[in-house]
């Protein structure tokens, strides 16, 4: 079965046969898998990548010796990688209640061993989606940047100005240029921006 999403699912748990029926289970459903044996190994990991670019996600085991799954979690949280990386925990019975509480703290979701292999491979492309809009929305706010940055300072200032919708009638007088002058930026802040009015401009700006 083709996954509906292609991203990378990386494993973090101390159990070895854990770790090798995830891998199984994942390979199975055609979907690419990492994993690390302990919380120090997937953090080396994350130094060479701190933000792959395709959808991925983190399976988390809470206990573990050394470093735990939780604090793991919460040295995620600090970085804010969670948007793009959502954590589900892998918990015993008894950890459940510990497992809520990070779900309360920006977790994914967390499922509780044994666990169903469909419910879970349900939720980890739930968790891709995620992952990948998440990837998106940065991506977008990374292009507007970038247009932002090819702008000069007066289409900055006429930018500004179009945006809290004054005319450029208005726009010209408090610039102390020519209307035409107006004109001529105005257009160029479309061109660059890649947008075709007033309205489209603003909304890129507040939603980007």
């Amino acid at each position: 079965m083709q996954p509906l999403i292609d991203g990378l699912i990386f494993i973090v748990d101390d159990d070895a046969s854990v770790r090798e029926a995830l891998a199984w289970l994942l390979r199975s459903r055609r979907l690419a898998s990492e994993h690390y044996a302990s919380a120090e190994a997937f953090e080396l990991r994350l130094a060479e990548e701190p933000q792959p670019q395709q959808p991925h996600c983190l399976l988390l085991d809470v206990r573990m010796p050394g470093t735990s799954g939780l604090v793991l979690f919460d040295r995620l949280a600090e970085r804010g990688l969670l948007d793009e990386m959502p954590v589900i925990f892998l918990t015993g019975h008894a950890d459940v209640p510990t497992a809520v509480d990070a779900v309360k703290r920006g977790a994914f979701d967390f499922c509780e061993k044994p666990f169903s292999d469909n419910a879970l491979v349900d939720r980890i492309e739930q968790a891709l989606g995620a992952s990948l809009r998440a990837i998106g929305r940065r991506q977008a706010r990374e292009l507007l940047h970038r247009r932002i940055e090819e702008l000069t300072d007066r289409e900055r200032d006429v930018m500004r100005l179009v945006v809290e919708g004054l005319p450029n009638k208005l726009i010209a007088d408090q610039l102390a240029i020519s209307v035409r002058t107006v004109e001529v930026h105005r257009a160029r802040v479309f061109e660059k921006m890649d947008v075709r009015s007033a309205v489209e401009l603003a909304n890129l700006l507040r939603t980007a």
